[in-house]
This record gives C-alpha cells, sequence and structure tokens, in this order.
C-alpha cells in the first residue's frame, strides 16, 4: 500500500487512540485527526515565479522552496481578474456570475451571505480560525466566521500609507510610486505591513492550539504602491532589465470589447512616454523579491513549530497582472497574464514533492478541495470541484477548465490548449495557447474553429446575474474594514 496516499482525515481512529494516552500538556502537539491549513495569499503577483518560468528574471527561492516541497499549477486561474470579485468568490465559492458581486466598488458583503464563507464552514467543523492581512478585498471579514484576526492598522497598512504609518516611515507614499514615478521613500522590512502580518502568523505557529488551526496569511505585496527596501530594486539592475514579449499591432484583431478593455491610450502610453517600462518592471520585481522574502520566513516558523508534519499548504495568488503585454497594465482584462497566478499545494501523504501539474484549474476548486482533505462535507452551495485527484496523481486525467469572469456577461474559458473570450455584447476572441502562448493571433473569425468555440462555450455560466449600480459607482459603496482586536489576545467573535 503507499501510504503517501491515505488521506489526512482518515486517521482519526488512530489519532484519537494517541490523545486519550497522552498526558494533557502533550495533547496540543499531538497529531490533531484533521490537518492544520496553512492558507497564504498573496496579493497581485501573476505567473512571475521560478516553477512557471514565465519570466527567467524573477527571484523567488522561498516561493520555489515551497514548489519543491509538493505540487505545483502551471495553469491555474482566478474567478475574476480583480481583487474584490476574485477574493469573495475563492472564499465563498460561488462565482461572480452568481452572485453578481464584479467589482471593487461592490460591497462583497451585499453579496455573500454571512455564514457560508470557506471559514464559517471549517470553524463550524472545530477549527480554530486565525488570519491576518488581505484574505478578502480591504482586509473585511464577518468577525463571526474568525476565532482572531490581526489588525494591520498603525504597521504600515495601505491606510497608514495615507495618514502616516509606523513612526511616519509610510507617509506619503502614492499609489504609483515606483510604477509611473521613481521610488523616493527608504524604508526597511518592517516599515510594511507585510511584516507584521507575518509576524502575527509566526507566533499563531509558535502556540499550543486544543483545535486544529487554520491559518491565514494575506500578503498585501506586489500590489500597488511599488515601494520595498532599496536592496530588492538592487537585485534587478534596469539596466539589464528584459522588455516582456510584445507585438505592437497586436490589438488590430481584438473585438471592441477587448479595446475597451486593454485602454492602450492609458497606463501604457504613460509608460511608454515616460520612458519607465523598465523601471515599472524592476519595481515590480522588486515587490514580488520583497514578499519572496516574507514567504521564507512564515515557512521557516512553520517547520521549526510542531505543525511541521501535519499542516496543509495551499498558496495562491488572486490574479495575475499585465506589464505592458497587450498595451496593457494592471489586471482588468481575460487575457493570460491577467487571469493566470501561482497555485502551489503541499499535503502531507497526498502530494509528493517536487511534482508539476499542467492540467486547467482555477482557484473555484480551493474551497471544495480543502474541505475533502480536512474530512468536512462540501456545502451544496460551492460551485468548484475538489482537485485533490490532481494533488495525489498530476498527470492524472482532468476534463475541467479554468473559468473567469469580467463584470456582466464577459467570460474567459481556459483549456490546455485554447482560450476563449466571449463578451457581453458577443465579440469573441480565441487563442491557440500551445502554438501562440502570449495571445498574438485572434482565431475567433476563423471558419475551421467554430466547433472549437461551441465545445468551449459549454463551460459558460448559464447564469448571470445583473451588475448592481453600487458596483458601477467608482469608488463608492467599497467595504469598509471590520474592527478588530487582537494583537495577540482572543477577540470575541460577532456581527459585523
Amino acid at each position: 500500500m503507499d501510504h503517501r496516499l491515505i488521506p489526512l482525515a482518515a486517521s482519526v481512529t488512530a489519532t484519537a487512540l494517541v490523545l486519550s494516552l497522552a498526558r494533557p500538556a502533550e495533547i496540543w502537539a499531538a497529531a490533531p485527526a484533521r490537518p492544520n491549513i496553512l492558507f497564504i495569499a498573496v496579493d497581485d503577483l501573476n505567473h512571475w515565479v521560478g516553477y512557471t518560468g514565465r519570466n527567467p528574471q524573477a527571484k523567488t527561492p522561498n516561493i520555489d522552496r515551497l514548489s519543491k516541497m509538493g505540487v505545483s499549477f502551471t495553469r491555474a486561474y482566478c474567478a475574476a481578474p480583480l481583487c474584490n470579485p476574485s477574493r469573495a468568490a475563492l472564499m465563498s465559492g460561488k462565482r461572480p456570475s452568481t452572485t453578481g458581486c464584479y467589482t471593487n466598488g461592490d460591497n462583497w458583503k451585499q453579496y455573500i451571505p454571512e455564514g457560508i464563507g470557506l471559514t464559517a464552514t471549517l470553524k463550524k467543523a472545530g477549527y480554530y480560525v486565525a488570519g491576518a492581512g488581505k484574505i478578502y478585498h480591504g482586509s473585511t471579514y464577518y468577525t463571526s466566521e474568525w476565532d482572531d484576526y490581526f489588525d494591520e492598522k498603525g504597521f504600515g497598512s495601505e491606510e497608514d500609507e495615507e495618514s502616516g504609518g509606523r513612526k511616519n516611515r509610510t507617509k506619503g507614499i502614492g499609489t504609483l510610486e515606483g510604477f509611473q514615478g521613481p521610488v523616493t521613500h527608504d524604508l526597511k522590512d518592517s516599515d510594511l505591513s507585510d511584516w507584521h502580518i507575518v509576524n502575527y502568523c509566526i507566533r499563531q505557529l509558535g502556540k499550543p492550539h486544543d483545535k486544529p488551526l487554520f491559518l491565514a496569511c494575506g500578503v498585501h505585496k506586489p500590489h500597488l504602491p511599488w515601494v520595498v527596501p532599496r536592496k530588492y530594486y538592487d537585485m534587478f539592475p534596469v539596466q539589464n532589465i528584459q522588455l516582456p514579449p510584445y507585438k505592437e499591432d497586436d490589438l488590430d484583431d481584438i473585438p471592441a470589447a477587448g479595446l475597451r478593455i486593454a485602454r492602450a491610450s492609458g497606463d501604457h502610453a504613460t509608460i511608454v512616454e515616460s520612458g519607465r517600462w523598465k523601471d515599472a518592471i524592476q519595481s515590480y520585481l522588486a515587490t514580488i523579491a520583497y514578499t519572496d522574502m516574507n514567504i521564507g520566513r512564515l515557512l521557516d516558523a512553520l517547520e521549526k513549530s510542531s505543525y511541521a508534519k501535519n499542516t496543509v499548504i495551499c498558496l495562491w495568488g488572486d490574479h495575475g497582472w499585465h506589464l505592458g503585454e497587450k498595451h496593457h497594465w494592471r489586471k482588468f482584462t481575460l487575457w493570460e497574464e491577467a487571469t493566470r497566478a501561482p497555485l502551489v499545494w503541499v499535503v502531507p501523504g497526498v502530494t509528493r514533492p517536487g511534482t508539476i501539474c499542467d492540467r486547467t484549474v482555477d482557484f473555484m476548486s480551493i474551497y471544495p478541495t480543502l474541505c475533502e482533505l480536512a474530512g468536512i462535507p462540501v456545502p451544496k452551495h460551492v460551485e468548484g470541484a475538489s482537485i485533490r485527484t490532481l494533488l495525489a496523481e498530476p498527470q492524472a486525467a482532468w476534463a475541467q477548465p479554468g473559468l473567469t469572469t469580467f463584470g456582466y456577461m464577459n467570460h474567459a474559458v481556459r483549456t490546455e490548449a485554447w482560450r476563449y473570450i466571449r463578451y457581453h455584447d458577443g465579440g469573441e476572441e480565441l487563442y491557440d495557447e500551445r502554438r501562440d502562448p502570449y495571445e498574438w493571433v485572434n482565431r475567433a473569425e476563423t471558419a475551421e474553429f467554430e466547433r472549437q468555440k461551441a465545445e468551449l462555450a459549454r463551460f459558460m455560466p448559464s447564469q448571470n446575474a445583473p451588475a448592481s449600480a453600487q458596483g458601477k459607482a467608482k469608488g463608492k459603496g467599497k467595504a469598509k474594514a471590520e474592527p478588530s482586536g487582537d494583537r495577540g489576545r482572543k477577540r470575541k467573535g460577532g456581527k459585523p
């Protein structure tokens, strides 16, 4: 029998016997019946990490280290190419097309009822649920769905960057610093909130818990502003920076809806006119390196803790990021650069070290997979499919594509071979990903591919919830941060 493939939750009986014989002081260190879970969310991290090979300039030794510990997905896609709906979908199990939560202006709580989220399900099943940083958009949450949540205000948070944070060192950092303008601030690692978010998680890993632990660590970088300590920029001399593959006429075969999304006259024109293309890429690579350092600190703490041998690790990015490809910057598209992000799993007894999975998945798989690994029934509302089969055997047959939604009735279906985009006005794009990995040739108007489009269209949502006026109002209706208590002490749960 191959004991690597025995699910962790199947050891309930044996573990119960061990616990019954253990002295009380030893119980917390013994392996619980259900695995602990370390849940690492990275904001705005595209596929520029070592294991994908997309950009060899990236330096991510700690993400690469994690990749070597388990199985890494080369074709993993977000539910939506922007923060709020991507995270709301992943954490609730309900796609944007089901809830109508499409934009960063939508208050996700008006679309996702309290009590159905991933952490609520785990908490009801007996987990101690703790978190820090950005898991939902704006670091907001339902307090009843967590046992403890770290309040990052005053520790270099995004809010501090406007009002003056830790010793005012982050005060005045503009959103576009490091991107459309030069870096003017000199920071230390500890000046940014991610350092303290990871510190909180390190403290949790050093504590005894009488329940299995679910620990969520949501780091902000490489989200704008691209301002980190200067030593990370020094890792990427600007004179050595290589631009991504790019075609000047790339948008010539794009339908009208795609052109409106690309907005070539916006960020890209600004970057090209300023001559800062290489500088901006340097800044993005530097912020990735900063985040990689923090992930390394977290992995070090886990390896030294009593949870090291019985912890599932899931690392994911909420969506991708363009850096000039298709004349576009930021996320907000249905193309490869905005929709693809890292996904790495380490599952003791299930995954094998250093394995790669090239099957196409999306992040709606995370909620049901964690339920299955923990031996918890998957709630009926959850729309994704568990990928436990692929964790155990990365080359197993898999017919489910990745599905990404950007606003009302704008969808992309991604298989190993194809990307098919259909916009609300009927505009279409079709890319042969094996021959055209940078999506330079739109084949949607070619008659010989009509059958291919019809096959892919079967996976598009049959339900498309209407967009709300709230989401259309730019900058309005954003979720407000919850009052939180913990910088180490237990916080009482309650309704928002």
